[in-house]
């Protein structure tokens, strides 16, 4: 109880670039956990770097919330989330002028590009069909053995607790998707490249977090 009250009275917020998640019991109840940065200073160093913010230098206070780590960069064996030793955070949604520059693509490697994006777009959109439903035994007649039912109950319940790790992947694989999406369009946006037939196929994209106009 105290503990609750803690955090809806003095939040805490992602550290990251216009991250607007907040250490609060709603963020919570949604699956986003925080996390400090880490204590060895080298590792602090490339988390702070990571970040492209200019002058920032982490407190004992400073927070990173879940959404900025990949999925294999969580541990989640105990009750606790944790993230592994040596994970530095990747996943977000720079705007052009913080990217790190990147050479001139040939057509050779511009083809590719395209390619590994139209393969992560078909993904999303298969990890986005819904989750196959286990088959249950539709019999109502209890087992006569209780060391049966247990069995049965262990059973269910790790196939709902492996559903529930696909869906939470799932959600993170779409976020770095779009994320991905996101960092491209800001790109277009800042070499004034978006013309009218593109604007009509982005504004299928309407609820990237941010929305991108056509440029006169």
């Amino acid at each position: 109880m105290w503990q609750t009250l803690q955090i809806e009275k003095m939040p805490h917020s992602c550290s990251a670039w216009r991250c607007t998640n907040r250490f609060t019991v709603e963020t919570r109840s949604h699956g986003i956990t925080f996390h400090r940065f880490p204590k060895d200073k080298g590792l602090r160093k490339q988390w702070e770097t990571g970040l492209r913010r200019e002058g920032f230098s982490a407190t004992p206070s400073s927070m990173l919330c879940s959404e900025h780590f990949r999925p294999e960069d969580f541990d989640r064996t105990g009750q606790t989330v944790r993230i592994r030793d040596g994970s530095i955070p990747s996943v977000f949604c720079f705007p052009a002028h913080l990217q790190r520059p990147v050479p001139t693509r040939t057509s050779q490697t511009s083809k590719k590009a395209q390619e590994t994006l139209s393969e992560d777009c078909s993904q999303l959109v298969k990890e986005n069909e819904p989750l196959p439903v286990p088959n249950v035994d539709h019999s109502y007649t209890l087992p006569s053995s209780p060391d049966v039912l247990r069995a049965r109950l262990s059973e269910a319940l790790a196939r709902v607790e492996s559903l529930e790790r696909e869906k939470r992947n799932a959600k993170d694989r779409e976020r770095r998707a779009k994320n991905t999406v996101c960092g491209l369009l800001e790109d277009l946006r800042a070499k004034k490249v978006i013309n009218e037939e593109l604007k009509e196929r982005l504004d299928l994209y309407s609820d990237l977090p941010h929305p991108i106009w056509l440029t006169h």
